[in-house]
């Protein structure tokens, strides 16, 4: 038999195989409410593997509005009402953190959220998905999965002190960018993931999300073994021989602490790029960095030392247990000391729900994974990423500080193509003849398209609901003048950021004829064949589209013309066909037959 790689084993089919599998975990959080009445629109009245359904309440808890609190009791009824035992209240942890508690070597998981992947630190391939999507797999158990190309990323070596798993995060997306990894798996191989710990292993599967991958998965070895309490752990790993899209080979001892600055997570820079730097605010914690080692490297750091005059630190553990171990070890009390706000476990204000959302013209350093302009809930605020010894250094002075305690002169090797437009002027009209013209735009991504504070407030099952924000971050005049029949054409990397479905509701429900794009976002991709939107990626005819210039799409024969020109665009296969013909997988599987 041929080499395969770990997903190709997992799936049991090559790499671009269209498949149906039952995933062994299915993880939702506060989304529950609203999944559970695209549920009811499927007709779905019994879950086919409760089981298997893992529901944590973590992005608003505990909730800020009655409206919130209302949802949180509606989960709690559906939960008891259904049996279902893996369940975790407000203020237990965020469902990635939650997620370690439950996942084993070989599972396949899905989750209605993008930093799944974080899961594959157990050997696990875990991947994101949306609100719809996780509906149909309560109704029918199984879901469609595309077997990804993957990426082999070889790691030698061991950290220097001061730098850390989230620089090798961050320098990851920085050389290969944002869609360097789209719908592929990363696999890490190489003597210096000995050298990493499970929670080291968690942030960089975690932020696989950021690169626009499937997944990244971990080997089985002594490490994971520890954690489990065996001696040995069976589990799946790639063959030797196995084909790779590429592979990539980093030297850990040659990294240096680096930060993402705004309003992009592949804007890479060394720290001594941007040292000096004054800041207003600092956040420890999310599904990326808030498990005990984080919080033990900054309160190390903070002990004995205060926070710099009006700089505000917030903390947030990822779990009650994280929580717990760190007030019982006098982790808490250095930082609580040290001046540092400490708040329940949740996702706290990473998306913009919550407590700590930052004031018109802060600049934020995070240990997050996403720093797109309105991310935390204001788009008057610019946000940085770091490690957590970064952030707490920072917090110290004020200001952006290296966590080696030295001034270097280290400069980032791989260059970012600037991207200038992040929001359209209301002066400036995009759509021209029932074309929406943003093929300059790249990374537009689902925050600007939807702003996360209101992913809670509006559920994605109430499209009409939807309409007056769609797109609001980014161009007003969109939601205004959008029209049935019109397309939308853009550049890379299209609808990147969070699995968050309520855009491609919108446009489906808008009548939006199709979405011609460069290159687009997996999960993006995935949402929009769940709702019925047509999404066509064509790179040539986002780079030779003018205003002006008539365009007409030939589904059946797979051709779009640009005046008298034609470009042609790939089929889609015959099952995620009848979805779309279906205007989504909610009429497709309530027609099952």
């Amino acid at each position: 038999m041929k080499p395969r790689t770990f997903v190709e084993k997992i799936l049991d089919a090559e790499a671009g195989t269209i498949v149906f599998r039952q995933p062994d975990i299915i993880l939702t959080h506060d989304n529950t409410a609203s999944i559970f009445k695209t549920f009811e629109k499927m007709g779905g009245e019994k879950f086919a593997y409760p089981e298997r359904m893992l529901i944590v309440l973590d992005h608003n808890a505990p909730p800020t509005t009655a409206a919130l609190a209302s949802q949180y009791q509606s989960i709690r009824n559906l939960v008891r009402e259904n049996g279902i035992e893996m369940f975790y209240d407000a203020g237990k942890g965020i469902c990635h953190q939650i997620m370690s508690y439950h996942a084993e070597p070989g599972m396949l998981i899905v989750g209605s959220d993008s930093h799944t992947c974080t899961a594959g630190a157990f050997n696990a391939l875990a991947a994101g998905i949306d609100r719809t999507e996780a509906a149909g797999i309560w109704k029918r158990g199984e879901t469609w999965f595309r077997v990804p190309e993957s990426i082999k990323i070889t790691l030698k070596g061991k950290l220097q002190k001061g730098v850390y798993a989230k620089d090798i995060s961050l320098w990851i997306i920085g050389m290969i960018g944002s869609a360097g990894a789209n719908y592929m798996s990363i696999e890490y191989h190489g003597d210096g993931v000995k050298t990493l710990g499970i929670s080291e292993r968690m942030t960089l599967a975690n932020l696989a999300s950021e690169m626009g991958a499937k997944n990244a998965v971990f080997p089985t070895d002594e490490v994971l073994a520890e954690f489990y309490g065996d001696k040995e752990t069976n589990g799946v790993w790639a063959d030797e021989g196995a084909d790779y899209h590429r592979e990539i080979s980093i030297d850990l001892d040659k990294l240096f602490p680096l930060v993402a600055a705004p309003h992009y997570v592949d804007n890479v820079k060394a720290v001594s790029e941007v040292e000096g730097l004054e800041l207003n605010q600092g956040l420890i914690g999310t599904c990326t960095n808030g498990r005990y080692e984080d919080l033990e490297i900054a309160a190390d750091i903070l002990d004995g030392k205060q926070i710099k005059e009006d700089f505000q630190l917030l903390v947030i553990p990822a779990s009650k247990k994280i929580y717990m171990q760190a007030m019982s070890s006098g982790v808490l009390q250095k930082l609580l000391d040290s001046g540092a706000n400490v708040l329940s476990p949740s996702c706290g204000p990473c998306l913009g729900t919550g407590q700590g959302i930052p004031a018109d013209g802060y600049r934020v350093i995070s240990t997050a994974n996403r720093n797109f302009k309105g991310r935390m809930g204001n788009k008057e605020a610019d946000i940085f990423l770091a490690s957590p010894a970064c952030v707490a250094y920072s917090a110290i002075e004020g200001r952006i500080t290296d966590p080696r305690g030295i001034s270097a002169r280290d400069k980032f090797p791989f260059e970012r193509p600037a991207q200038t437009t992040v929001v359209i002027p209301e002066t400036e009209n995009r759509k021209t003849g029932g074309i929406w013209n943003y093929a300059d735009i790249n990374d537009l991504n689902t925050d600007q398209m939807f702003a996360g504070n209101l992913t809670y407030k509006v559920l994605s099952s109430d499209a009409e609901a939807i309409m007056p924000y769609l797109f609001a971050g980014f161009d007003e005049k969109f939601s205004k003048d959008v029209e049935e029949g019109d397309i939308i054409i853009a550049g890379e990397n299209f609808g990147c950021g969070s699995s968050r479905e309520h855009p491609s509701v919108g446009l489906a429900h808008a009548g939006v004829k199709a979405v011609i794009v460069k290159s687009v976002n997996r999960i993006f991709f995935r949402s929009a064949i769940n709702q019925g939107l047509v999404l066509i990626v064509q790179p040539e005819v986002v780079d030779d589209y003018k205003p002006g210039v008539e365009v007409v799409i030939n589904f059946e024969s797979g051709g779009i013309m640009l005046n008298d020109k034609e470009y042609k665009f790939a089929a889609l296969p015959e099952k995620l066909k009848e979805i779309i013909s279906k205007k989504g997988l909610v009429n497709w599987i309530r027609q099952e037959v």
